[in-house]
């Protein structure tokens, strides 16, 4: 079986709280489906989906640019091959 890099899920709070750090400044409305999809994808799917998703809202102006390097940064730092 093909290891793909996932989210680590025994650092799992400690992603979830940073995550919710770099999203307090994003309204409401939009906070929750971000993090929740990012989340999800990280987790379930892989490290790459979920960076093509930032990518995504970048691209549409749901996030800025730097946002989007930080977020991309912590979803490597927290990844592991599983």
């Amino acid at each position: 079986m093909k290891r793909i890099r996932k989210l680590d899920m025994r650092r799992d709070y400690e992603f979830r709280y940073l995550l919710s750090q770099l999203l307090k400044d994003v309204p409401e409305g939009i906070q929750g489906s971000l993090k929740g999809s990012i989340y999800a994808k990280a987790s379930n799917i892989g490290i790459r989906e979920a960076k093509d998703y930032i990518l995504q809202k970048k691209d549409e102006g749901v996030i800025g640019e730097e946002l989007a390097r930080k977020l991309i940064n912590l979803l490597y730092k927290y990844s592991v091959y599983r």
